[in-house]
């Protein structure tokens, strides 16, 4: 009875612990739009116009949701001393939840991707342990911790790397399938996913200076309001050439540059708006449409032109 309670305990308390660091709803809708677009467009150019089978959408969705909760409890681990000075009430320092549940919560993800990938395809292994590999030197900072804080534009890039390798195991759920090697075009699409990370990663730690705490990391304290809203639309705007580059290659390519047109603009009138009032509201703005760039993007680029072609065939 007691084994019973305390398992509902734990339940109970990971529950909560999602709605205040990783909300399954809001994440799997951005991860499933990046999945199934990866899945759908490595088949596009494989010049294959049908739909990836379930189990290759499933697998692909199911593993990078646990890629990016791997990531979190990573990011719990490596932000404890920090957190418990200076953010004592997140989950791990109030005791809502430990490293050590976390750890085995972890485990039990890699097990499942595991599994999944050798049922799928076990090539894909190799996939797998390749974005855990660095994963795991990521989640050391990569050994230089202390030269890492003091160059976050270092730190930036070179965390944003997992997403290419995240990427590529996600395509490599349809194309090792098939062939040894990825389709032509796949690597634009890495870079593609390397630049929407750098737009998440800047749109969500941008904020106005009334939000700013201390011992609290942003690059709005870092770089500065107007370098970091720059950056961000730099990044926008190399993720949005490549994604046109890739709609090429796919014949997909005016529908691609309109929307993606339309939905730069808009952020960039966002940026300037931050620039010269920034204020909590816009903040949230900011990262609301960080996550719109990218759903958007990876809908008009993978999910879309696969529907296109399925009708059309």
């Amino acid at each position: 009875m007691n084994e019973s309670a305390e398992q509902e305990g734990l339940v109970s308390r990971l529950w909560e612990y999602q709605k205040e660091r990783f909300p399954v709803v809001k994440h799997g809708i951005l991860i499933a739009s990046f999945s199934f677009c990866a899945v759908s467009l490595s088949a596009l150019l494989r010049a294959d116009p049908a739909w990836p089978s379930l189990q290759t959408g499933a697998t692909a969705f199911a593993c990078l949701f646990l890629f990016f909760l791997q990531l979190r409890i990573a990011d719990e681990f490596k932000d404890q001393e920090n957190d418990a000075r200076f953010r004592p009430e997140r989950p791990v320092p109030r005791g809502l939840v430990t490293l050590n549940e976390l750890k085995w919560l972890g485990v039990m993800a890699a097990f499942v991707q595991l599994l999944l990938s050798y049922l799928l395809h076990p090539p894909l292994i190799f996939l797998l342990v390749l974005a855990w590999g660095y994963m795991a030197i990521m989640s050391v900072e990569f050994f230089v911790p202390t030269w890492l804080k003091r160059h976050p534009f270092t730190y930036l890039w070179s965390h944003m790397l997992i997403m290419p390798l995240i990427d590529l195991f996600a395509t490599g759920c349809d194309w090792l399938q098939f062939d040894s090697y990825p389709p032509d075009g796949l690597i634009l699409f890495l870079i593609v996913s390397f630049f929407n990370g750098v737009v998440i990663e800047i749109g969500r730690k941008t904020w106005a200076p009334v939000q700013e705490r201390e011992g609290v990391e942003s690059y709005s304290a870092d770089w500065g309001i107007k370098r970091s809203i720059s950056i961000w639309l730099a990044a926008i705007l190399l993720s949005f050439i490549c994604a046109s580059v890739v709609a090429m290659k796919i014949a997909f390519f005016l529908p691609v540059l309109i929307t993606l047109f339309i939905f730069a603009s808009l952020c960039t009138m966002l940026g300037i708006a931050f620039i010269r009032k920034p204020d909590p509201k816009k903040s949230k703005l900011l990262e609301n449409a960080s996550g719109l760039w990218v759903a958007g993007l990876y809908l008009i680029l993978g999910i879309i032109p696969m529907g296109y072609n399925v009708w059309l065939n």
